[in-house]
């Protein structure tokens, strides 16, 4: 039982630094966001039905939504939206029509994260940095280089690993939300009425009185619940309870009475509106307190980048590993945590990205213009997929799943409507990013499937190969040699040149291919699939979930016990880089013929994407036209 509190403990912890960062550094710009817009007025109704807006969105978004509902959606205890997506896709797949549908959705769902994943850093650290200026304004010059040193810092250390810095995460963001608290406890101490806002008629009031400001204001409105995703995305690193415990015991109240605090002062002083975060600190405070607030502020903030770091670093290697993006160098920076990855390409695409959007937007209230876009949309693909999740995979009636989902749909729409106003002022940038990202998806998948398809019609039986073969055989030499094919059962490229050109068959051969399967996880019991070929040559077939960690030396070590000598200094692996060559009149459009057949010159090697001994590989190519 003590052990039991005590991990749940540990693990409520986590999630407090992890889960909520990003969402816990709203409280930084959100409401100056909402207030500077010059929409409103700042009368003491306008502040009441703003603050009431604010509660309500995060009670039905975050509480009721993420918490309470989406958390339940899990798959094999994981979450985030490519495990939504591939309960949804299996739920409906004897509806194919359907189920291509849903996954172009929930592949553009994922693309444009990366969107969210250039913008969060940057009004994060931004917003953190900008307080200097109200402790003397002769800073503003340096916020900018500020935050990119402090950025350029984050993205640097990625290479290293997060483990040694990663057990802070947790006491700091703690102390955080602390400090959250205690600012808005007193300033609500000054004003206790305006804890009234918490009742949903003067939100009501706000909505019917003022219908084309309210609308316009949920634009901004969804900075306060920016990052609930991430909770869900994170389930299968801290599980259900404690992010719940976390969520309702730590986070929520403290947000909402920072929130609540920042209302309190801007009814006392509309001036404050230039950073009521910041200005919250007692004026005789500020002296002495401004600079170790700016100080943890930003740390929050580059935990909360950290977060958003780690999940782009899952996500792209689940896109990976479901054929949606071509390999890439995959590091791990652990022994102990197979989680623990850096991928270099995407750390400094997300890098380069970020420096070009705060080189546009310069500060974080031109950031919020560009902020929420990508956000929402995710919300709202999130609420169509658990609809089909909780209607075809659980089998509810449908008059629950309407009921149980249409709210948020309704809300999530408005959100996305409201949003997409801000196209023109910046949204542009982060759904440029996401249709990029969703552009190259979708070729690679096409691509890889055109080529797939030209290899099997040309393909040769690789039974009938090696009985050919060995009625005349070649030289055998010692050593095993590992042969990587796409397709099981057909003679690899890299197996007609050794023969072509060496002239010799290894001791032991085996022929592997590497399947990758829309489920989290596939345990070592159904790993690996062995069949005998004869002549000491065996058909592996190695099967591996979209979270599972690649290592192919590892997966083999089995084969061992099936009468195969594999010695790690004597085993050779052998694989085909193909080259492509577009043809006009292909299965895609010219360019993105062309574009695919770059994607694969450019992608790495499997060594580093199966974990393979790089002096171990062999490459040998041949040209397929698509």
């Amino acid at each position: 039982m003590s052990a039991s509190k005590s991990s749940l403990a540990a693990l409520t912890l986590g999630a407090i630094g992890i889960v909520y960062g990003d969402i816990g550094t709203s409280v930084l710009y959100a409401l100056k966001v909402v207030f500077s817009s010059g929409l409103i007025a700042f009368t003491p109704d306008n502040v009441y039905g703003i603050l009431s807006m604010v509660f309500w969105s995060v009670t039905v978004i975050v509480s009721l939504k993420y918490v309470t509902l989406i958390l339940r959606a899990d798959y094999n205890g994981e979450g985030g939206l490519i495990a939504m997506l591939t309960l949804a896709s299996q739920a409906v797949k004897d509806r194919p029509p359907l189920r291509r549908v849903l996954l172009m959705v929930g592949i553009f769902g994922t693309a444009i994260f990366y969107g969210d994943g250039v913008i969060t850093p940057a009004i994060s650290v931004l917003s953190a940095i900008e307080g200097l200026e109200l402790i003397t304004p002769r800073v503003h010059p340096f916020i900018i280089p500020a935050a990119l040193v402090i950025l350029f810092a984050l993205f640097f250390v990625q290479k290293f690993g997060t483990g040694g810095i990663g057990r802070f995460f947790g006491p700091i963001t703690l102390t955080w939300f602390f400090v959250l608290a205690m600012l808005g406890i007193t300033q609500i101490a000054r004003h206790p009425t305006i804890l009234y806002a918490v009742s949903p008629h003067y939100a009501l009031d706000f909505i019917l009185g003022n219908p084309g400001t309210a609308f316009l204001l949920l634009g901004a409105l969804v900075l306060t619940v920016t990052g609930a995703e991430a909770l869900y995305a994170d389930m299968g690193h801290f599980g259900k309870k404690p992010i719940r415990l976390a969520w309702f015991s730590v986070v929520m109240p403290s947000l909402l009475l920072n929130y609540f605090g920042q209302g309190a002062l801007l009814l006392e002083d509309p001036s404050a509106v230039s950073n009521p975060f910041y200005l919250m600190v007692p004026p005789q405070l500020r002296e002495w307190a401004l600079l170790p607030l700016v100080v943890l502020a930003t740390a929050a903030t580059v935990i909360a980048s950290q977060a958003l770091l780690t999940a782009a670093f899952s996500v792209t290697k689940q896109a990976i590993q479901l054929g949606y993006l071509p390999r890439m160098v995959i590091r791990h920076t652990s022994v102990r945590e197979a989680g623990q990855i850096y991928i270099p390409a995407i750390n400094w695409f997300l890098f380069a990205a970020i420096v070009l959007a705060i080189g546009l937007f310069r500060n974080s209230t031109a950031l919020a213009s560009a902020y929420g876009i990508v956000v929402t949309m995710d919300m709202l693909i999130t609420t169509v997929l658990t609809f089909f999740v909780i209607r075809y995979a659980w089998k509810l009636p449908l008059a629950l799943c309407v009921a149980a989902t249409g709210l948020f749909f309704v809300i999530d729409l408005f959100f996305v409507a409201s949003n997409m106003l801000k196209i023109v002022d910046g949204g542009w940038f982060p759904v440029l990013i996401g249709i990029f990202v969703f552009t190259i998806m979708l070729t690679w998948k096409r691509g890889r499937r055109l080529l797939a398809d030209k290899q099997h019609a040309d393909a040769i039986d690789l039974r009938s190969f090696l009985d050919a073969v060995f009625i005349s055989p070649p030289a055998r030499v010692e050593g095993t040699a590992v042969f990587l094919t796409a397709e099981a059962g057909a003679v690899p490229n890299a197996l007609l040149h050794n023969l072509k050109h060496n002239k010799v068959l290894h001791e032991n051969n085996l022929f592997v291919t590497v399947r990758n399967h829309e489920t989290p996880w596939i345990g070592l019991d159904k790993r690996i699939e062995i069949t005998p070929l004869g002549h000491d040559c065996w058909q592996v077939i190695v099967n591996y979930g979209f979270k599972n960690d690649p290592d192919l030396p590892a997966a083999l070590e089995p084969v061992r016990n099936r009468g195969c000598l594999m010695e790690t200094m004597n085993t050779s692996y052998f694989l085909s880089r193909d080259v492509v060559v577009p043809t006009l009149g292909g299965g895609m459009a010219a360019w993105r013929e062309k574009l695919f057949a770059q994607m694969h010159h450019n992608a790495s090697a499997a060594a580093d994407f199966l974990n393979l001994p790089s002096n171990a590989v062999v490459e040998l190519g041949s040209k397929v036209e698509i």
